[in-house]
């Protein structure tokens, strides 16, 4: 069984309030400093599942990345939990790209890795949420796809896949190839092991151009965008303090309901 899993570098979510900035001008979140960046935890917890399924199944599991050259550090890090190869798409062209472009880039890089059974993809990036990657993979391929998984089982070429939804949960049946993204209910994924870590660090990551790909260049960049972000900014927080008084509690609290009212809080 072939997996392909398809992750993304992103600022670690556990980084302190403090140290999250952003650069208004250039629409652009600053890089912390001493805080270097991490998997996509549910693109994690996407690898988690294609251990899982090798295990039971056999086979390959290869994982690719678009960033740059310290984005080698996720994929060996998917390496170290046990992948077995993994490629990272680095070009000046790919930079400004959003989610269609993204999907146009993982798309031709799947076809130049060749045949493969499943794609797993996290639910959403834990940076932007959009979510829409997966699906726009499953279009671009032509391939079934469901989102959102809970669990995965595999029965020779067909998927039964446990969907979840906000009440409850839906199953489905499909057959592979296909494309499934992967929610946070498949579980933690596993920390690498000692000779995992070493065996991935001796391990050469190979960088795909647009060139490599066979990019057509005017699907992708900023000047593909299909939308464009107008502001980016902290939202503004203003607390203040108004003390009610009155000669009794009744008149402070007939006092504090006025003022709740003329503010349009009740």
């Amino acid at each position: 069984m072939n997996i392909i899993v398809c992750i993304k570098q992103v600022l670690d979510p556990q980084i302190p309030p403090a140290k999250f900035k952003i650069d208004s001008e250039a629409k652009r979140i600053l890089p912390p400093e001493g805080i270097p960046p991490v998997i996509n935890p549910y693109d994690a917890q996407a690898v988690e599942l294609a251990l899982k399924l090798k295990e039971k199944q056999t086979g390959k599991i290869t994982v690719l990345t678009i960033g740059n050259e310290a984005s080698t550090a996720v994929v060996k890090h998917a390496l170290s939990m046990g992948a077995d190869d993994g490629f990272v798409l680095i070009d000046k062209a790919f930079e400004g790209s959003d989610s269609f472009s993204i999907a146009h880039i993982l798309t031709k890089a799947i076809q130049k890795v060749g045949a493969f059974d499943l794609i797993l993809c996290g639910r959403q990036a834990a940076d932007w949420d959009e979510g829409i990657v997966g699906s726009l993979l499953a279009e671009n391929l032509n391939l079934p796809l469901v989102t959102l998984a809970q669990a995965v089982e595999v029965n020779g070429q067909d998927l039964k896949v446990k969907r979840g939804i906000l009440d409850g949960y839906q199953s489905f049946q499909l057959t592979m190839p296909a494309v499934v993204t992967v929610s946070n209910e498949i579980g933690q994924p596993r920390l690498p092991s000692g000779w995992g870590i070493i065996t991935a660090a001796r391990k050469k990551v190979p960088v795909w151009t647009a060139a490599d790909i066979g990019i057509d260049l005017s699907l992708i960049g900023a000047n593909a965008m299909r939308r464009k972000l107008v502001k980016l900014y902290s939202p503004a927080r203003d607390r203040k303090c108004e003390l009610i008084a009155g000669e009794t509690p009744g008149e402070a609290g007939a006092k504090l309901g006025d003022t709740l009212r003329q503010k349009g809080i009740i």
